[in-house]
């Protein structure tokens, strides 16, 4: 279990967003720059059907990696642990989508040894010959989310990009098919949530629940033991800059969405002088350590509860389940979960809704500003004692299937979380910040609060305090910051144009809500495309919305 949160990323908002769209039908029955070298094009000047050509030697590792060839064949369809589904088939023009595999050393200490593949996944650019300026990567969040699961899901929301570049996207170790972790299975995944799904409140709880948390430890050490150490940010960054040498780019040209933009700023730490063109979109703050991040992110969570209580209540009046909203709402909420975890939720099934399953349903609805209205309908089903549809924006936001199979992420996220940092490793911490975390939100502060905690009794221990991203020498990068953002508040952003240093960032901003704002406002598409495209860097300070 580990972590009761993340930093969430479109991969987790996209999955929530199908889960919901089967909801409508639950709701309907009830009621600058860089060029690009050697790519392995057909005459056209188009990426070739099946492989890349081999790039040349590459500092630090073996020639057989560095000068390997990607042999691109179409996709199957997604694994279990990627997240599952159908094979991504074409695009609208006829586009295939095709996947490879990446050789990668397990540690770049000893690149002689032990090596992993990276599973990737591209679209091809439209433009032929010259006005193909390379490969545009991506990585969607997490930490803990399938790149190969995502990047089709949202094909057509990035078709204006490929007019430049060949999409591209990947599950990073320790994700996925990347050497993907698994520590518990689906059977016991459930079995815990339902035995401890309420937050402790008394010392009896207290130590079932860190018995339950050691199990998890233990799980993930004898399943995953030999990569724990090596499931770094760092090293993921690593590995973006080997496959960008082995896809044929002289510069990376990024789209990091949430915890990506903490990989792009990593990035351009270890690689400045190889930055290309790159959107850092819902900016997470690379000053906060874990507990100043937790907090943060309660604050975020809050605010954006806050104004969908407020557009409910104006929307559905004295029938809206959060009343006027504000203090009064959220003292609603709190209490319903209180009684949850006294008495959970039938929901018509084997499972429980819980106290942190219900949390998460009212989570994972926050993301986008279009999921609160089954939000409204899933709290009016809870507060009659129904807990069906929260559990389902659960599931999808934990990437559970009607099987009661999981994806990987919640495994991927702890072991990257704990490869990472040295904090969230102290149980005294919970007990140290409860009363900042219950002034922060009322409704996720408790939950939160549990996250300080999360890497206890790891086996291996953390990189840093905090990431480094200072990037000195790179090229201008392009940050976007969301005023209603709840999982990656708006000072973060802030904070990653400070850290990167002078006339590296570019901040603009997008007046709204939800998590990540290309693809939900025209003032802010026009500007990364005019930026990714033509390289026009827009005015620093821009808002749009």
């Amino acid at each position: 279990m580990g972590h009761p949160t993340s930093q969430g990323g479109r991969h987790r908002a996209l999955t929530v967003g199908a889960a919901l769209l089967s909801g409508v039908m639950l709701l309907s029955a009830c009621s600058g720059g860089g060029g690009s070298e050697q790519r392995g094009e057909d005459e056209e000047g188009r990426p070739s059907e099946k492989s890349t050509p081999a790039a040349r030697a590459y500092p630090g590792v073996p020639d057989a990696i560095s000068q390997q060839r990607l042999s691109w064949d179409p996709c199957e369809a997604p694994t279990v642990a990627q997240g599952g589904g159908e094979a991504p088939g074409e695009l609208d023009d006829g586009t295939p989508w095709q996947c490879a595999t990446l050789t990668v050393p397990l540690d770049y200490e000893e690149p002689d040894g032990e090596t992993i593949g990276i599973a990737l996944i591209r679209a091809a650019s439209t433009a032929e010959g010259d006005a193909r300026q390379g490969s545009l990567i991506y990585n969607f969040g997490g930490p803990g989310g399938s790149g190969v699961l995502t990047l089709p899901m949202l094909g057509e929301q990035y078709e204006a990009l490929r007019e430049g570049y060949d999409l591209v996207s990947f599950d990073p170790r320790g994700v996925g098919e990347s050497a993907g972790v698994r520590c518990l299975d689906g059977e016991e995944i459930d079995r815990q949530e339902q035995e401890h799904g309420a937050l402790p409140r008394t010392e009896e709880q207290e130590e079932a629940y860190a018995e339950m948390s050691a199990e998890y430890v233990a799980a993930c050490e004898a399943n995953a033991g030999e990569i724990l150490p090596h499931l770094t940010t760092t090293n993921t960054a690593r590995d973006m800059d080997l496959m960008r040498h082995v896809l044929g780019d002289s510069r990376l040209h990024y789209f990091g969405i949430s915890y990506g933009t903490e990989l792009g700023g990593v990035y351009a730490n270890l690689f400045p002088e190889q930055v290309g063109r790159a959107v850092l979109d819902a900016v997470v703050d690379p000053t906060a350590d874990s507990v100043d991040g937790a907090l943060l992110q309660a604050r975020g969570f809050q605010l954006a509860l806050e104004n969908y209580m407020a557009d409910c209540a104006e929307v559905y009046g004295e029938e809206c389940p959060t009343g006027e909203g504000g203090e009064e709402g959220s003292a609603l909420l709190a209490d319903l979960l209180a009684e949850v975890a006294e008495e959970p939720l039938e929901t018509g099934g084997e499972r429980q809704l819980t106290e942190q399953l219900a949390v998460l349903g009212i989570v994972a609805t926050l993301y986008d500003q279009e999921a609160w209205e089954y939000l409204t309908v899933g709290l009016m089903e809870a507060l009659e004692g129904d807990g069906e549809l929260l559990l389902l924006f659960a599931d999808a936001y934990n990437e559970r299937d009607e099987e009661g199979r999981y994806s990987n992420q919640r495994d991927a996220q702890a072991a990257i979380t704990c490869a990472d940092t040295t904090g969230q490793r102290d149980p005294e911490a919970i007990e140290e910040n409860r009363a900042a975390f219950e002034d922060a939100s009322p409704v996720f502060g408790p939950y939160l609060l549990w996250s300080l905690a999360g890497c206890e009794g790891w086996p291996t221990d953390g990189e840093a305090e905090k990431p480094e991203v200072s990037a000195d020498g790179a090229s201008e990068m392009l940050l976007i910051g969301t005023t209603g953002d709840p999982a990656t508040p708006y000072e973060g952003a802030e904070r990653m144009q400070r850290e990167l240093g002078e006339g590296v960032g570019v901040l603009i901003t997008f007046d709204g809500e939800g998590h990540g704002a290309y693809g939900q406002d025209e003032c802010i598409d026009d500007s990364v495309e005019d930026y990714l495209l033509s390289g026009m860097v827009p005015q620093n300070g821009l808002v749009c919305g």
